[in-house]
């Protein structure tokens, strides 16, 4: 072992950290010392850079300590689990599917749930256990119950927080459909992203109650949203800043494949002011996507910093090639099908630019039996849909794991 772990300059260290970007707020304190993340990070991780969906190569705690050690007490996310856990290096997998979140991002979220002492918690997702253990030793086991659909995820979760004292309930199962054995609840938090709420939390969460997820569209970007549930079951409420979380289970993107396009034919060309970079920001592509809802793009690269933003609908009817070369003034387009996907994404972009570009703060949810609809400022002032109706609920949501 190192001479760093067990000491205290690590978690210090990281606490002064978050409570400087105003992530740890005093509240939270008791909990952050008395569950420090060490005890909830496995042997093996890869380390991820903050801000940023990309991992480190594999470290593995035995033989590089303190390169474990200072991994975990950084402000940055960690990868604990590829494809499932069917790899498990060296190198990288394919697909991460579990994790140990950014410590900033999970106080944030733990802030927007706004806990009181006796609020009963449902938690989505329980990855390593951590953020299970936070409220738990705030809260009282009793009161917190989190769902894992990994039961080898699960099982180590449990493991790790009994190590440390804690006794929440951790249940093996699909999270998409909460855990209605202990409904209802003052509060819920998913700990990944979802494109659609599923019923089931909101139907287990008591009137006055609150949900906190990441949500967003298919064609990317992503925030977490704040949402109080009425007396009539509505959800509805603000995006509290930008996130990145791993999809749920029942919800990963299955997508055509770039093939499934070609009898669209070769396309007509055009040229556009607008740079397919505008599109490609987080922020961007969430007011693209929320506007455009059955978007999804590739990207590929070219010679240099050259590259071509592929768009497609995923019911596969067009598709569209915008070409971005650095230094242009304009750029080549390429549409093909029953619509005019650029064009639509133009408009969309143009909608945002004439609302003086909005950050994810300005806009917010609401979520009801009839779909879910974003909005900018206030309820009444919905986003507009191009190309699709109003998202609606889709019932295989329902279906499939956390």
């Amino acid at each position: 072992m190192s001479g760093h772990e067990g000491g205290e300059a690590g978690p210090a260290r990281l606490a002064y950290a978050l409570r400087a970007a105003g992530a740890l707020t005093e509240d939270w304190l008791p909990a952050y010392g008395a569950v420090p993340r060490h005890l909830f990070v496995p042997q093996v991780i890869w380390p991820g850079r903050a801000g940023m969906n990309r991992q480190e190569d594999r470290v593995i705690r035995d033989e590089q300590p303190d390169v474990w050690w200072e991994a975990v007490h950084r402000d940055a996310p960690i990868t604990t689990q590829w494809d499932d856990g069917a790899f498990s290096g060296p190198g990288r997998g394919r697909m991460p599917t579990s994790s140990s979140s950014m410590p900033s991002m999970v106080f944030r979220m733990l802030g927007a749930l706004q806990v009181a002492e006796g609020s009963r918690v449902l938690e989505i997702g329980t990855g390593t256990g951590w953020n299970a253990g936070l409220l738990a030793h705030r809260l009282g086991g009793e009161n917190v119950v989190s769902v894992e659909v990994h039961p080898e995820t699960a099982r180590a979760a449990r493991s790790r927080l009994e190590r440390a004292g804690l006794r929440p309930l951790v249940h093996v199962g699909d999270g998409a459909r909460g855990f209605p054995d202990r409904a209802p609840y003052d509060r819920v938090l998913a700990t990944c992203s979802v494109g659609c709420v599923p019923p089931a939390w909101r139907e287990q969460t008591v009137p006055g109650g609150v949900i906190v997820a990441p949500w967003g569209p298919t064609y990317g970007g992503e925030a977490v949203v704040r949402l109080t549930v009425s007396e009539d079951g509505t959800a509805e409420g603000p995006f509290v800043g930008s996130s990145a979380f791993m999809r749920m289970s029942a919800q990963r993107k299955s997508l055509p494949s770039t093939r499934a396009f070609a009898e669209q034919g070769e396309g007509v060309p055009s040229w556009t002011r607008l740079s397919p970079d505008d599109v490609g920001d987080w922020v961007q592509m969430f007011a693209v996507g929320v506007q455009v809802p059955d978007l999804f793009c590739r990207v590929e690269p070219g010679e240099g910093d050259a590259y071509r933003l592929r768009l497609m609908d995923t019911g596969v009817t067009a598709w569209a090639t915008a070409d971005h070369k650095p230094g242009h003034a304009s750029f080549r387009v390429v549409q093909a099908g029953a619509r005019r996907l650029w064009e639509e994404v133009e408009a969309a972009w143009d909608w945002w630019a004439e609302q003086e570009r909005p950050g994810f703060e300005r806009f917010g949810l609401t979520v009801d039996d009839q779909g879910e609809r974003v909005w900018l400022d206030e309820p009444g002032r919905l986003v507009p849909v191009h190309g699709s109706a109003v998202r609606r609920q889709d019932s295989r949501q329902d279906k499939g794991d956390v």
